[in-house]
């Protein structure tokens, strides 16, 4: 294999792994030590000021409906989301943030915030622009592979 391939792979893996541990360390402070990582991306997901319906939400996270009830469970028990039924549509379920769940909410986005700031400091503005243009690819590469593994795989 090659060196670039290796630089590469190493690199993905580095990265993913240190992100997911200092993003970890970083919001699960003394006020959230109660929740998860995931629950901290189920809070993000419902956002600050909104009610948002439980398809919604479980789409944007790429989880079943039933796997996120799951999580809206542990958290309206916690005091973080309120769980209301639609007045137009008693069927529909809606979710939203109670004042704890804000301030983890904002919490999570000061954490992404200060991170992003730090890697655009530290860069010179042709290289955040390149940055910018591979990790749009990346993501790219990333939805076409996932969108193909969902339909080979019939889900």
């Amino acid at each position: 294999m090659s060196d670039l391939y290796e630089s590469l792979n190493g690199l993905l893996v580095r990265l993913f792994n240190h992100i997911m541990t200092i993003e970890e360390k970083a919001l699960i402070i003394d006020a959230f030590k109660d929740i998860s990582i995931t629950d901290m991306h189920v809070i993000e997901a419902i956002g600050y000021d909104t009610a948002r319906n439980m398809s919604a939400i479980a789409q944007d996270l790429d989880v079943t409906v039933g796997t996120l009830t799951i999580a809206i469970n542990n958290l309206v028990k916690k005091e973080y989301v309120r769980r209301v039924r639609s007045a137009k549509d008693k069927r529909v379920v809606l979710v939203s943030l109670l004042p704890k769940g804000q301030a983890a909410y904002l919490h999570h986005m000061e954490f992404h915030k200060e991170m992003v700031d730090n890697i655009i400091k530290m860069l010179k503005p042709e290289e955040a622009e390149v940055l910018n243009s591979a990790l749009h690819q990346l993501e790219r590469y990333f939805d076409a592979t996932y969108k193909a593994a969902q339909r080979t795989s019939g889900k």
